[in-house]
């Protein structure tokens, strides 16, 4: 009997230390997690406002959604290094440098300057319908036989500098609500035409980021009944007192829209 009972504690013992140890391994493994947040300005959150001051011209927020995951899971690092107006090229010439082989997690939203995004909107604000059209389908040419070897570049370059992390490639929002509340501004015909081009966009991209083993993360649903003409918009319209955040998330767009994507993927 006293055997047994020694047994039993012994056993006791040993399953406390052993669950004890494991943990401490768990803890240690969440205090090591290493996340970095690449890309453009969907993803510094140009649009969200208070941007830091030191980061310049790439207007990085705490409330883009790569910050406010962070704050809400306290990785033990977490490099910022997404910049407004960053192509890909930039990608691979100046946010790289955070990534190594313990990076856990990655994020990342491009492609859509390289694809000429913001040239695309300034055609279809100030000029006609026909040119908006037209400009939107050299978009999509592009799209298709340039952007996929620039998306492969990037891609390749953040698997070879982080082998073992998770890769989270967002997409772009569709920007408007057809048959909306606004009354002025772009044709429906020129709508229709940029929420096409969001959309071919993102399938090149979803495609790219699929071949490389990588998780896309569409936020076309989590934006549906927010677009710019829906009433409840978490993306501006036209500022022509702040021209650079046309067309971005708000705050809410990040917060309510990319956040949630990203931690449902991430």
């Amino acid at each position: 009997m006293r055997l047994s009972r020694f047994a039993a504690l012994t056993s006791s013992l040993l399953l406390a230390a052993g669950a004890a140890l494991f943990g401490a391994g768990q803890a240690s493994a969440q205090a090591d997690f290493g996340y970095v947040a690449l890309g453009d300005s969907y993803s510094s959150g140009v649009g969200a406002g208070n941007y830091d001051s030191a980061s310049g011209s790439c207007k990085r927020t705490t409330r883009a959604y790569p910050a406010l995951w962070a704050a809400a899971h306290s990785p033990q690092t977490f490099s910022f290094t997404a910049c407004s107006g960053a192509r890909t090229g930039d990608v691979i010439s100046g946010q790289l440098g955070p990534l190594n082989s313990g990076t856990d997690l990655v994020s990342i939203t491009i492609g859509g300057n390289d694809a000429g995004f913001s040239d695309v909107m300034t055609t279809c604000v100030l000029q006609s319908e026909s040119t908006c059209v037209n400009r939107v389908n050299q978009a999509k040419a592009y799209v298709d036989s340039t952007l996929p070897g620039q998306l492969d570049q990037v891609y390749d370059a953040i698997r070879g500098r982080a082998p073992s992390a998770k890769v989270v490639v967002l997409g772009y929002p569709r920007f408007y609500q057809l048959n909306g509340s606004c009354v002025a501004g772009l044709t429906e015909g020129e709508r229709s035409a940029i929420n096409g081009a969001s959309d071919y966009l993102n399938a090149a991209v979803a495609k790219r980021a699929a071949d490389h083993g990588f998780t896309f993360a569409s936020v076309v649903g989590a934006f549906t009944g927010h677009e710019i003409c829906s009433g409840d918009a978490w993306l501006h319209s036209v500022n022509w007192t702040n021209i650079g955040e046309s067309y971005h998330p708000t705050a809410a767009g990040q917060s309510g829209g990319y956040l949630p994507v990203f931690s449902g993927k991430a």
